[in-house]
């Protein structure tokens, strides 16, 4: 799906064609899609293949009057087992003459909030002004998820407290997997970013100079709070994978507990079922019955003394 929007008046509105200035939203194109952006529109096909590639890492290149710029994007999704998991996206940022096109293989919320507008002071004839709009807006992104991945690592530890179980185990292990990649996405974007700040590849002006700052800062803040709560979610799910552990070797040793009190009236009456008259008391029924109980007791005894705690 391609959509044209242009800011008009300070506001971004939808448009029909191609226009001067204009900002090129494209979703999931099709093969004819494709053919129109690169042999109308004079879209570089390497720029639009790595765009469209999902592992695709952040990078930034020039190829004569086209940037390309490659940032990764905080995604969240909710599974069939209603299972809450975050995983990054690629989109591929190409400046050409007069025109910006962000191009993705799924619909983004970055891409949502700014066709919504609820990113402000977005001026699509400014190209770069615009591009580090957008990333601002996809570090804040980061940010928002990482938050949310906090709070349900927070409810899941709340859940394991009360009752171990490996669903809520597997829960944790999901989002320390979700921490990892924002991690390695928001340093790629860093490094991006910062290829950017040396204006080799895009022309800076004072204003846009302070707005690449402003997402650098986003940028450490966001990498920093994803690198800690994923320090805390390692050590969470260490120790409550021990006591896990611990748990199951409790009930380990109580049912070997039980397996060698229960063995014993076994042992005893196997013996005197024999049919012999060489045991002691072979020949009164209660006498078996008086040792089974004896020796139950006494080794029940010894064993509870000693059971772990």
């Amino acid at each position: 799906m391609v959509s044209y929007y242009k800011t008009v008046a300070n506001r971004l509105i939808e448009v029909n064609s191609l226009t001067l200035g204009c900002w090129v939203s494209v979703v999931d194109p099709t093969a004819q899609e494709q053919k129109m952006l690169i042999e109308d529109y004079g879209l570089d096909s390497d720029f639009l293949k790595s765009s469209l590639d999902e592992e695709e890492s952040s990078r930034v290149e020039k190829e004569e009057d086209q940037t390309l710029i490659i940032v990764d994007t905080a995604v969240s999704e909710v599974q069939k087992d209603d299972t809450l998991i975050f995983y990054t996206m690629p989109i591929g940022i190409i400046l050409a003459d007069h025109y910006v096109f962000t191009i993705s293989l799924r619909e983004s919320k970055v891409i949502e909030d700014v066709v919504s507008g609820r990113v402000r002071n977005i001026q699509t004839q400014y190209r770069t002004q615009f591009v580090l709009r957008l990333m601002m807006n996809i570090t804040a992104s980061f940010l928002v998820y990482l938050k949310q991945i906090d709070k349900n690592s927070s409810a899941l530890q709340r859940k394991l407290q009360g009752a171990m179980k490996n669903y809520e185990l597997s829960q944790m292990l999901e989002l320390e997997k979700s921490l990892i990649y924002f991690s390695t996405s928001l340093k790629s974007n860093d490094v991006t970013m910062n290829k950017i700040l040396r204006g080799r590849i895009l022309k800076l002006y004072d204003e846009d100079q302070d707005l690449l700052e402003d997402v650098l800062i986003e940028l450490k803040q966001a990498h920093e709070m994803a690198s800690i709560y994923s320090s805390i979610l390692s050590s969470v799910v260490e120790a409550f994978g021990s006591a896990i552990s611990n748990n199951l070797n409790i009930v380990m040793w109580r049912l070997t507990m039980v397996t060698i009190i229960l063995a014993i009236p076994t042992m005893v009456f196997s013996f005197y079922g024999m049919n012999t008259l060489d045991l002691p008391g072979a020949d009164h029924t209660w006498f078996p019955t008086l040792i089974a109980v004896l020796l139950t007791a006494i080794v029940s005894l010894i064993l509870f003394k000693h059971q772990k705690k």
